[in-house]
């Protein structure tokens, strides 16, 4: 995709959210002024998501309006930051049928909200700021209930579904068009140091309450089972599931995160 194209789509994103705002607040006077506050007064939406964060995490000490300026500092020094949130709006839309507004999206999934606080996170702790880095990723846990070390890597179009209980050690990787569900822990097997987390690959669906431990790799379009939990490296497009996990079969789907298709039958080798 050239930057252009990218501009262009986010671009398009934005318009529509706008037009939804505006839709809504005729349909709801009573959201009317809150509206106004959180989305149509900006130009681009970045502004709104940093002021939607600062006011999601703020505290009477560490305030919204602090934030909200941590925010926009972080992105007049790096616009990229936030270089996948139109990718994560997109994937929720497409992969959540519950989801059909990218409004929705902006303003109320604790999950999309979780992904884009890391993303600051994760640049303050690779330049050097390292406690303001651990302060956000507390509050995310606390508020949230997601919590992610600011040193994972992160992709784009990266989908934490219902989110609540997602947590990820700090030398894991996740990689772009992942879909993981609530109550995943990506972590360590115990008091290892060093590279010791999970490497989840392109395409990959975790289910619902999978525990993955270990400096293992999570193969490209591979599926694990809810509930499942999984201490070995998984091939691409092989279907895990259990406790200790197998592979149960292939894949048939492109891209399983996509398609979010958790029916673990029929997927033969």
């Amino acid at each position: 995709m050239t930057n252009a194209t990218a501009v262009s789509k986010k671009r398009a994103l934005w318009l529509r959210i706008l037009a939804e705002a505006a839709a809504v607040s005729e349909r709801e006077p009573t959201l009317s002024a809150f509206l106004q506050h959180a989305v149509l007064r900006f130009d681009n939406p970045e502004d709104a998501l940093c002021l939607q964060l600062a006011d999601v995490l703020g505290s009477p000490v560490v305030t919204s309006e602090k934030l909200r300026g941590l925010f926009s500092g972080v992105l007049e020094q790096n616009r990229t930051v936030l270089s996948g949130m139109e990718r994560d709006i997109s994937a929720v839309l497409e992969r959540d049928p519950a989801t059909r507004s990218a409004l929705h999206v902006l303003l109320y999934l604790k999950g999309f909200h979780a992904i884009q606080v890391h993303r600051f996170a994760h640049h303050l702790w690779n330049t050097d700021r390292e406690d303001m880095a651990a302060f956000l990723q507390s509050r995310s846990s606390r508020v949230l209930q997601v919590d992610i070390h600011p040193a994972v890597r992160m992709g784009k179009g990266v989908f934490f579904d219902h989110a609540t209980g997602i947590v990820v050690g700090e030398t894991a990787v996740i990689e772009d068009n992942v879909s993981i569900l609530q109550g995943v822990t990506l972590g360590g097997t115990g008091k290892d140091t060093g590279d010791r987390h999970p490497k989840v690959r392109h395409g990959v669906l975790i289910g619902a309450s999978a525990t993955v431990l270990g400096n293992i790799e999570i193969g490209v379009n591979s599926k694990i089972g809810a509930g499942s939990v999984v201490l070995k490296s998984v091939e691409n497009r092989k279907t895990v599931a259990g406790v200790p996990a197998k592979v149960i079969g292939g894949v048939q789907e492109r891209e399983p995160a996509r398609s979010m298709n958790q029916i673990l039958y029929d997927v033969g080798l």
